[in-house]
């Protein structure tokens, strides 16, 4: 379950539906920051006192200038190479990450009305492509791709000689340009091509289900997660409906995925990292003042991936005796 760095209800929900690990996930409203080692232990310890395991580290680490190779980039990535070992050291296995610049996961909506009233994020390609000012924020995609590789040159050693696992999320939506910012993670050979780049095992995949089925197709969403299985560390389970281009969040019951063949295919391949919900819809009682993370929708989402797990191991265990 992903958890804010700070105690609240959705801490109390988590417990009480079953769960026992955590992923850490801004903003860490901290004096100290993420990469000093007291700051990052302490909000660990902050977890685990609460009776969770922390799995990952998500979000938390400013990266722009990396991703852009401007003058502060030395600066920023050495930072980030703390953060990498002092997750090492404190146990917190999974860094999730993106190569967005500038622009990050975007909605043009947070209001979409879903069944009964619940608030859905949602994304209108035609709509956004008419910002003014986008042209100011160009960055080509081959920029993205050399400092995409420097990043790998610098930060995988020692990732891996620290025990945690890169894990590289799509772009989302995964499109480029996205409000005038070239983007490379939209498509499945752009991650078959990262891979390529560093046959690492440290080096793999948030495989964010929605991403992926809007790239290639949502019957695909399989074969994936078997064609990156020893590559996926770390799970985005949520579903849409529509296109790149023009689509909105859904109930977990209610997208154009095979959620049960998705889940499935996790269990097929060992999966064993972390895997949370993603951008569920605000239910009635939820205020939506953090589209896609409040936490009825979420509550729902949990139990209806519990069920999910439940009947993928049942059929794995019926097959197994025949």
């Amino acid at each position: 379950m992903c958890l804010e760095t700070y105690d609240n209800v959705k801490w109390r929900h988590a417990k009480q539906m079953g769960m026992d690990h955590a992923v850490i996930m801004g903003p860490v409203n901290e004096k100290l920051p993420i990469w000093d080692f007291q700051t990052l232990a302490q909000l660990a310890n902050r977890y685990k006192d609460a009776g969770y395991t922390p799995t990952a580290l998500e979000g938390l680490v400013p990266m722009d200038n990396i991703r852009l190779a401007t003058e502060a980039r030395d600066a920023e990535l050495a930072n980030l190479i703390k953060v990498i070992r002092n997750m090492g050291a404190l146990g917190i296995p999974v860094f999730c990450y993106s190569w967005m610049a500038i622009v990050n996961w975007y909605r043009s909506s947070t209001t979409t009305r879903l069944r009964g009233g619940a608030l859905t994020t949602s994304y209108d390609h035609a709509q956004m492509s008419k910002a003014p000012g986008t042209d100011k924020l160009a960055v080509t995609e081959e920029k993205l791709w050399e400092t995409f590789s420097y990043f790998l040159e610098k930060v995988l050693p020692v990732a891996e000689e620290a025990g945690v696992k890169l894990a590289l999320h799509p772009d989302d939506p995964p499109l480029s340009p996205v409000m005038g910012v070239s983007r490379i993670f939209g498509t499945v050979e752009a991650f078959d091509r990262a891979m390529a780049m560093a046959p690492s095992p440290n080096n793999g995949i948030t495989f964010c289900q929605a991403n992926f089925g809007l790239m290639a197709g949502p019957q695909k969403i399989p074969e994936l997660i078997h064609h990156y299985r020893d590559r996926i560390h770390f799970v985005h389970f949520r579903d849409v409906r529509g296109t790149a281009e023009n689509f909105y969040e859904t109930f977990h019951d209610d997208g154009h995925t095979d959620m049960f063949a998705s889940m499935l295919a996790y269990r097929e391949i060992g999966f064993d990292g972390p895997i949370r919900p993603d951008h569920a819809p605000a239910m009635e009682g939820d205020p939506n003042t953090n589209p896609g993370y409040e936490a009825l929708g979420r509550l729902f989402a949990v139990g209806y991936m519990k069920g999910l797990i439940e009947g993928a191991d049942a059929l794995l265990a019926a097959r197994a005796r025949q």
